[in-house]
């Protein structure tokens, strides 16, 4: 696990070098760089499989005409490997010089025979072609962005800060996103012209042009097992099992010392299960916990490391904790991204890692079994929309608009009031709506008028539409796991993820995102994963033995801070500071009137506002760090 840098046209060795410095965080073992002419790779080293020199990179074949830096993990490259010895001396024990030779022998299908999570930057001296690559769930980062003949790369958007070339100009179309997703959805930034490399997608570029493909892509038609044989329920939970376990073995593969995120909830605690069956020793389990109950999860960690036999460790965390981190989170996002989770995140990773270096985590699993609530309300606004409009808007809707407020985790009240809000847009946006922050109303009161005036006639469902256009055919629910997979989980949870552990030096692996468990699942019929209203219904029928029976039907919690009372309390001082008068004003982008209005409403406990006012916090955060 590292960081990668680079560029193709104008740079040296010294734009390189701080370039790279500002990736240490990443991989704070070693560094090494490439510069040829006009080309200049570098990477950060995070020691995890073969620590010896021979595995240092930049990595070169036997010739010295094909490079690579490279960050993540190959899952498979032993296998390939066995294939290739004969053929290709290898120097190193390590993943990445499998891709190399690779290369060389079959080109750009490389990335259809590796299988894990990467980022991969490799220059063909032969061609004169520097090709990157992406995963294809986009567990890693690889932003790219072309100007002045220079196309420049990085793991993270502050390395890119370091080249001359780069235009650092904000992109108020991907401002009135991020309002919206409290992301940038891929493949923009918000930078204007700098793009993610979207997952499962390649890029070469030959000094004039660029060109993209995609390799893979998420399907729900690949099949299950022999052609025309039909799965029984039965069968299935016996190959899920089979397919899990193989994915979470593989990722069981370091040189260094190995743990697991432990929520109580079934996606890690089923990774930790299969983790402690595939182990010799006792495996470590990592949790935190809170003070304020309707946060805290450890008492079920603590449940599920007693029943599996780890050895768990545990630290609970004070409201000081979280926030004397909150100033310091554009440290690790040098692009605005308003998840809250993020705080827990980090301090999670920060604590995992005075004890371990690599990390399983149970990403995916609410994704690609249809675990999260909004699933559930799609059913429910299917019933809602058989109801009379009158008794919809005259009864219900007054009666949830009457609901005290609550600032507790995930309240009925914002549950209530979030589902009206998205039931009437349009269905294929209504669960965008659930998730995100300002409507579109509300950002035509937040943005000044010259700047809405701008926006007016953005489309800001352009990304889902795009993806829809590519769905047609598939099934409702299809689409709606396809877009979870594509827009939340690819801009929000893995990023998330991968900056809050990285910043710590953390590697942290998903097996519920293998493409073999996720080709799996989503070849499964629908109601094998929503079952009427109960969620991951074939994962849960899996587990049944395995874990406790209150652990796997445990109601989703998710990972949450007390944020809403903390914006009323501790972090109103902030809160002011960085939402005054005084700097909206100078900014010239936002309606202060508006903003105080929303902080009014949320302080008087009139509305639930913490949503809308942390999204604001976290970009004016990111606007003084990184943009000013």
């Amino acid at each position: 696990m590292c960081g990668i840098a680079g560029y193709y046209g104008a740079g040296d060795r010294k734009i390189l070098e701080r370039m790279n410095q500002s990736l240490r965080h990443r991989g704070p073992d070693g560094e090494g760089f490439f510069v040829n002419n006009n080309i200049g790779l570098a990477h950060r080293r995070l020691s995890i499989i073969d620590l010896s020199p021979a595995a240092s990179q930049p990595m070169t074949n036997e010739v010295g005409d094909v490079w690579l830096v490279f960050n993540g993990e190959i899952y498979n490259f032993k296998e390939l490997r066995k294939d290739l010895i004969g053929r290709h001396n290898f120097k190193s024990e390590s993943d990445t010089e499998v891709i190399i030779h690779l290369y060389e022998e079959i080109g750009l299908e490389v990335f259809s025979k590796i299988q894990g999570m990467f980022a991969v930057a490799l220059y063909d001296l032969k061609n004169n072609k520097l090709i990157l690559a992406r995963d294809r769930m986009g567990k890693k980062p690889l932003y790219w962005s072309y100007a002045d003949e220079t196309l420049i790369f990085a793991s993270e958007l502050k390395a890119m800060l370091e080249h001359p070339n780069f235009k650092k100009e904000l992109d108020l179309k991907s401002l009135n996103k991020y309002l919206f997703y409290e992301y940038v959805p891929t493949p923009n930034t918000i930078f204007k012209k700098t793009y993610k490399l979207e997952p499962g997608h390649y890029l070469v570029f030959d000094g004039i042009n660029i060109i993209k493909n995609k390799y893979w892509d998420i399907a729900f038609n690949r099949p299950l097992s022999s052609p025309g044989s039909k799965l029984l329920i039965g069968e299935a939970i016996s190959e899920l099992d089979k397919r899990l376990n193989e994915a979470v073995k593989a990722r069981l593969v370091s040189d260094v010392p190995l743990g697991v995120f432990l929520s109580g909830g079934i996606d890690s605690s089923s990774i930790a299960y299969y983790a402690q069956k595939n182990s010799l020793n006792k495996i470590k389990t990592f949790s935190i916990g809170f003070k304020d109950e309707s946060f805290d999860e450890s008492k079920y960690a603590r449940q599920v490391a007693s029943f599996l036999g780890t050895e768990h460790y545990e630290k609970l965390l004070t409201a000081k904790d979280s926030l004397d981190f909150i100033p310091k989170i554009a440290d690790l996002l040098d692009e605005p991204m308003a998840d809250a989770s993020i705080i827990p995140t980090y301090l999670l990773s920060n604590f995992t890692r005075q004890n371990v270096t690599v990390a399983l985590g149970g990403d995916g699993g609410d994704e690609i079994f249809c675990g999260y609530d909004t699933f559930v309300a799609e059913r429910l606004a299917g019933v809602y929309e058989t109801m009379p409009d009158f008794f919809k808007k005259n009864i219900i809707e007054k009666i949830v608009s009457f609901l005290p407020t609550s600032f507790n985790n995930i309240s009925f009240d914002f549950k209530a009031k979030k589902f009206i809000s998205g039931f009437h847009n349009k269905k294929k946006y209504r669960q965008q709506v659930w998730l995100g922050s300002f409507g579109r109303a509300d950002r035509e009161k937040l943005f000044t008028s010259d700047i809405w005036r701008s926006l007016t006639r953005e489309n800001e469902f352009e990304e889902i539409d795009n993806y829809l256009d590519g769905l047609r055919g598939e099934n409702y629910y299809n689409q709606l796991i396809y877009l979870y997979l594509r827009t939340y989980l690819t801009d929000d949870i893995l990023v998330k993820v991968d900056r809050a552990s990285m910043y710590n030096s953390l590697e942290v692996r998903a097996p519920l995102l293998d493409v073999n468990v996720v080709d799996f699942v989503n070849s499964l019929p629908l109601n094998w994963k929503l079952k009427g209203f109960t969620t991951k219904y074939i994962f849960k029928k899996l587990m049944t033995g395995k874990l406790p029976k209150n652990i796997v039907h445990r109601k989703k919690k998710g990972f949450g801070i007390p944020l809403a009372n903390w914006l009323s309390k501790e972090l109103k001082p902030l809160v002011f500071d960085l939402l005054s008068e005084a700097r909206i004003k100078q900014q010239g982008l936002f309606d202060y009137q508006y903003i105080n209005k929303l902080l009014d409403d949320h302080f008087s406990r009139r509305a639930d506002n913490r949503k809308m006012i942390w999204a604001l916090m976290v970009f004016q955060l990111w606007y003084k760090k990184w943009y000013l």
